[in-house]
């Protein structure tokens, strides 16, 4: 007789940008009939009208697979990482009603973590604090408050990047209300890990070099596709109330609308921009516990046979402890 019912797979693929894991998770979904539900995890393709520059799923990709998670937030909001994991949890279980695997995908590390371990309570928001920040990060430049944040928890400035403004205030409004790094906050109890699934994680670590030629492609062929031209137009609608302005790619595109470079200069800094995130997304990623890495990219057959290969390995695993 069989003992307990074993928890549900949840599959999990991660990398850094242009590695090819959207490839690779609608071959699994597709592997999986229509039982492979994918769940974004890239915090600049939740927002709506951010098209070009986030490199989301194709309308002919979205068809192929349900997904979730993707254009859910108006350009003038912002989600936090918590935020971000109470969304997600409740997708995984409505998918894990539907009897149905959950493939979880993207770069943002920080969501992921939220996701999958919970994050610590931390202090409340002050916004009167924040608005302060806001201010000198506008008169004074984004380097400024992550020098600040380096001065107060250095391991956090490591961790996340100075343009991406939102974390940094977040940062420093932990250190300042708490009196203790957020890091070290990071370490305390009070994180609420994700419960009810099984997770097998798949993580794509393509040849170095290879992933900078093709990340330098995709940055010129967002340009290409009129990334200038769709941050223009968010610019004139939104202004500095859409905060997803300064991620990768937009930030230099904004750079190239205000003179400050020329439209190659902008390319060249937008393709370096990208080549350094992939780079701390290795660094992020490689503490991830117990990743099964892939050595190449996701829309390779031979990387995407063996990610399948594992993930019915899980299955059967399911199997033989159900009817064990």
């Amino acid at each position: 007789m069989g003992g307990a019912q074993p928890e549900p797979l949840l599959v999990v693929v991660l990398g850094p940008t242009a590695s090819g894991k959207t490839a690779l998770t609608l071959a699994l979904a597709e592997r999986f009939g229509i039982h492979g539900e994918i769940v974004n995890c890239d915090s600049v393709a939740m927002y709506r009208e951010f098209d070009i520059g986030t490199a989301k799923p194709t309308a002919s990709e979205r068809a192929r697979a349900p997904h979730h998670l993707l254009d859910c937030v108006a350009p003038t909001e912002q989600v936090t990482a918590g935020e971000y994991a109470r969304q997600a949890r409740q997708v995984l279980e409505e998918i894990k009603a539907r009897g149905h695997l959950p493939i979880v995908v993207g770069g943002t590390g920080l969501y992921l973590r939220a996701l999958l371990e919970g994050l610590f309570p931390g202090p409340q928001r002050s916004e009167e604090l924040r608005e302060r920040l806001r201010g000198r990060a506008g008169s004074r430049g984004a380097n400024y408050l992550h020098r600040m944040l380096r001065r107060l928890d250095r391991a956090a400035a490591e961790k996340i990047h100075a343009n991406d403004i939102p974390k940094v205030i977040r940062a420093i409004e932990v250190c300042l209300a708490s009196r203790q790094k957020m890091t070290e906050l990071w370490r305390q109890d009070g994180r609420e890990p994700l419960r009810g699934f099984r997770i097998l994680r798949l993580g794509l670590d393509p040849d170095r070099q290879a992933l900078y030629e093709r990340i330098n492609r995709r940055a010129e062929q967002m340009f290409e596709a009129g990334l200038v031209e769709e941050t223009q137009r968010l610019q004139e609608k939104y202004g500095g109330e859409a905060s997803a302005l300064s991620s990768l790619g937009y930030k230099q595109a904004m750079q190239f609308l205000r003179g400050e470079l020329t439209r190659e200069q902008a390319l060249q800094a937008a393709q370096q921009a990208h080549r350094n995130y992939a780079k701390r997304q290795m660094t992020w990623f490689r503490r991830e516990p117990e990743v099964h890495w892939l050595r190449g990219f996701g829309d390779e057959v031979r990387i995407q046979r063996e990610a399948m290969a594992r993930t019915e390995n899980a299955f059967a695993t399911d199997f033989a402890d159900e009817h064990g």
